[in-house]
């Protein structure tokens, strides 16, 4: 597989998971946008800036080396040099992180770390089949209703399951100018599905 497949959809719809078991399928590696994206919140919080100041948020971003490395074990995020994987899954980080990805500037950095990146690969987000890489020939769409979306996060990290389903609804809300479908992109609501068999479908499509 030579060239670019996009996996976008609503947080909790399983794009990293799939992503992931797409890209071993196809021997190729992952990128997961979302992790640049609380990256940019991670730091942001640590350093105490404001989250409406795009520009000091941006100076601060590009003191950083900030580079995406999409291991096969999974995706990490160096910025300077430190690893700052370990604390991008915290609830602090998902409050606030869609709020820093509305911002223009923001978004023109995390996609400009994505396209250092040469391909092949598949690349998991909310916008990568429309505003990064249009190009690609191969463009998913996973969606599942908010309350199953909900349970998978319940159970990814600790939390009250009504705490996280509004947290959820408010983030999509948030989302929805940035996560529409691509036109081209085929949508598949895993609602029902568990990962092997939304893998499978992604895999026999690309073969047709």
């Amino acid at each position: 597989m030579r060239g670019i497949v996009t996996i976008d959809g609503p947080s909790a719809s399983g794009k990293s998971s799939v992503a992931k078991r797409v890209a071993e399928a196809l021997g190729v590696p992952y990128l997961s946008s979302g992790l640049l994206y609380r990256a940019a919140a991670y730091l942001a919080l640590r350093a105490g800036v404001d989250l409406e100041d795009e520009a000091g948020l941006l100076t601060l971003l590009q003191a950083k080396r900030v580079r995406l490395l999409p291991d096969k074990e999974g995706n990490r995020v160096l910025a300077d040099g430190e690893d700052l994987t370990p604390h991008l899954h915290t609830e602090a980080v998902d409050r606030v992180v869609s709020q820093v990805a509305r911002l223009p500037g923001v978004r023109a950095w995390v996609n400009a770390r994505l396209k250092e990146v040469p391909p092949p690969f598949v690349a998991e987000g909310r916008d990568m089949g429309t505003a990064v890489f249009p190009q690609a020939p191969h463009k998913f769409y996973l969606t599942a209703r908010p309350e199953v979306r909900a349970q998978r996060r319940a159970k990814e990290r600790p939390g009250d399951y009504e705490a996280v389903l509004r947290d959820l609804l408010q983030r999509d809300e948030k989302d929805r100018a940035q996560s529409a479908p691509a036109p081209e992109a085929l949508i598949l609501d895993t609602s029902e599905m568990g990962l092997e068999e939304v893998v499978a479908r992604i895999l026999e499509h690309l073969k047709d």
